[in-house]
């Protein structure tokens, strides 16, 4: 910290201070958006599920008769390069309306496709069809009717080329989002931080302020070598009655003893 703003130091100081006293009321609060988080996840967003089938693409011949030949860099560079020209055909909209027709699926070819996800395996000449769905068992009926269907449509448009299944889908055991923890825990820092924000802009506005020590708590917590020697009341918190306030009598006083003592 710069010495020669010292004032800046002292309100930061003061703020952390401030806010250190509120701990308890932050964390509760953190708590709280944390549970609303986890309750909103669990009553208002409906789960996903994703089913994957796994491809391999061959575009060359590797035996002619007796003789077998070896896949060479340039065969293994062109299947990679036909990777993205078979999940263009993938998700093509002749391709989705024979899934729709051969899984008897209730859904449109545009939204088919918003269901369906595929990438390249890095260094390979394999991918993956990922079909997210509400239901499990529907995600993995997606999915393997495409593994079925995709090969045979492949070698009907890219000559010299085929698919080959890998692993067809399983039905998923647990759902691909959402995520109870990852959710909960942005609840929870939402609400911390949201906690921090209100208090601190509570703390930049009171105009108590502009006296930097409110109490004798706060002052022994900023400065704890200092020791108090005496504190001064606020008369104007207290009631007076003649020519003392009442919080100068301790409890248990009757009114009578209090005369007797302003005489």
């Amino acid at each position: 910290m710069n010495n020669n703003n010292p004032e800046i130091e002292i309100d930061l100081l003061t703020l952390i201070a401030a806010l250190w006293r509120k701990a308890l009321v932050i964390i509760l609060i953190a708590i709280l958006m944390a549970s609303f988080a986890f309750a909103g996840t669990l009553l208002f967003i409906t789960p996903k599920y994703q089913a994957t089938a796994s491809m391999y693409v061959n575009n060359s011949s590797f035996s002619l008769g007796l003789e077998r030949f070896s896949i060479s860099a340039s065969e293994l560079s062109a299947s990679n390069s036909l990777v993205n020209t078979y999940i263009f055909i993938l998700k093509s909209r002749t391709t989705l309306e024979e899934v729709i027709a051969k899984a008897g699926l209730p859904y449109s070819s545009s939204v088919l496709s918003e269901m369906i996800s595929a990438e390249s395996v890095t260094n390979t000449a394999a991918f993956n069809v990922t079909v997210t769905s509400d239901s499990p068992t529907e995600a993995e009926l997606i999915a393997n009717t495409i593994a079925q269907i995709l090969p045979d449509r492949i070698a009907e448009i890219v000559d010299g080329s085929s698919v080959r299944i890998v692993d067809y889908a399983i039905v998923p055991a647990h759902r691909s989002s959402p995520s109870f923890t990852k959710n909960t825990v942005i609840g929870f820092l939402a609400g911390a931080l949201l906690a921090v924000a209100i208090f601190t802009v509570k703390f930049l506005i009171d105009e108590r302020n502009d006296v930097v020590i409110h109490s004798a708590d706060e002052l022994r917590s900023i400065y704890p070598d200092i020791t108090v020697l005496a504190l001064i009341p606020d008369m104007r918190l207290s009631e007076k009655k003649g020519y003392y306030y009442s919080s100068y009598y301790g409890e248990g006083k009757d009114k009578d003893s209090s005369k007797k003592e302003a005489m």
